[in-house]
């Protein structure tokens, strides 16, 4: 399931690939060994490289990819990166730039009709499953937007174990943190299936022994098992998609600057709660306690209560900050904002229906 530098190697001396357009993030593409391959090791190809400068994948820096795209006409788009460089790549691949294309992405109404051309992808974190999945996320006005086909799933890509290891041990934390709430939601969203439960169940038994190792110790080995663990929970995501603490995660993210795993660890445990002792309200087509069953046996807990300890301390162990006001967080003065913010298609996902009271009570301790 992962690959070598020579699997990279010999898929871009295809003559085809004439001129390859390399997206990427400035640190991530030096700090990750990429850039020492990308700048070295490919011969007889015309390159040009793009270096993201958003954190969050804003429309307007989206437009300026796009721009540069069209005018290098590439035979084949690369992009190096984490979650944010990826979507960036899928987006730009698909849509064209227009008077209305703010309107169609608020409205999720894009027309799609094709791919400009062929892309690979090759995550420099294990986390966003970004590589495997038909959505693809944009901010419009500091709000999140999803935008979702199938003609977003990347032609190729590729786990590189190596590319991992060096990454900033808060973007590992944040990474591994979202690959193991997105298996976890999956397992609960009313769209999963055979095939989503499978491949969560399988990502969670990975993720749960190697993401503190991953973070402590960071090795080949774990960093291979995150890389497949990220992977399986993104192959999860892309047939279940997440739940509420995905959807209430954005405006975190973009409001206060908590990275986008972070976020949706804030209230993780909270919403879990929330959907386990409502799960007579289920909305699911499954039996849901069944499914809450399978998470606890999963992580080896007796019921919700032992389960929630068990986050905590993950999150704990990972040094990811949930005290709100350490964070400088204020949600009485933001309320407003955050519940604006929150993704809407995500939260009607989740299996239990939630409203914004729910929501604010869930956010503000006043459960």
């Amino acid at each position: 399931m992962v690959n070598f530098i020579e699997d990279i190697k010999k898929f871009i001396s295809d003559t085809s690939f004439k001129r390859i357009f390399i997206l990427c993030g400035k640190k991530s593409f030096i700090t990750s060994g990429a850039e020492k391959f990308f700048k070295k090791d490919i011969n007889n190809k015309e390159i040009k490289f793009f270096y993201k400068n958003s954190d969050l994948p804003i429309l307007e820096e989206l437009i300026e990819i796009i721009k540069e795209i069209r005018n290098f006409k590439p035979n084949l788009i690369l992009a190096v990166g984490g979650g944010a460089v990826i979507d960036y790549a899928k987006i730009a691949n698909v849509v064209d730039i227009r008077p209305d294309l703010a309107d169609l992405i608020v409205n999720y109404s894009y027309p799609f009709k094709n791919k400009y051309t062929k892309l690979a992808v090759i995550p420099t974190t294990a986390g966003s499953g970004a590589e495997v999945t038909s959505n693809a996320v944009i901010y419009v006005d500091g709000i999140k937007h999803s935008f979702e086909s199938q003609l977003l799933i990347p032609d190729n890509f590729f786990l590189i174990p190596e590319f991992l290891i060096s990454a900033p041990e808060k973007i590992k934390a944040s990474a591994g943190f979202d690959a193991i709430a997105q298996a976890l939601e999956s397992l609960v969203s009313k769209k999963s299936n055979d095939q989503s439960v499978e491949y969560a169940s399988k990502s969670l038994k990975v993720s749960i022994n190697s993401y503190i190792s991953f973070l402590n110790d960071p090795n080949l080995k774990n960093a291979t098992e995150m890389a497949i663990a990220s992977n399986l929970a993104g192959k999860a995501i892309n047939i279940s998609k997440t739940t509420a603490p995905h959807a209430v995660s954005y405006p975190f993210t973009s409001l206060f600057n908590v990275s986008h795993g972070h976020a949706v660890g804030l209230f993780f445990e909270k919403f879990f709660s929330f959907n386990y002792e409502n799960k007579d309200k289920s909305e699911t087509s499954f039996d849901l306690k069944k499914r809450f069953d399978l998470i606890f046996n999963l992580f080896d807990v007796q019921g919700i209560n032992d389960f929630n300890s068990k986050i905590s301390l993950i999150k704990k162990q990972a040094k990811l900050e949930d005290n709100l006001q350490t964070l400088d967080i204020n949600i009485k003065q933001s309320s407003d904002d955050i519940i604006k913010g929150i993704n809407l298609l995500r939260l009607n996902n989740n299996p239990i229906k939630i409203g914004e009271k729910d929501i604010y009570n869930i956010i503000s301790n006043r459960r």
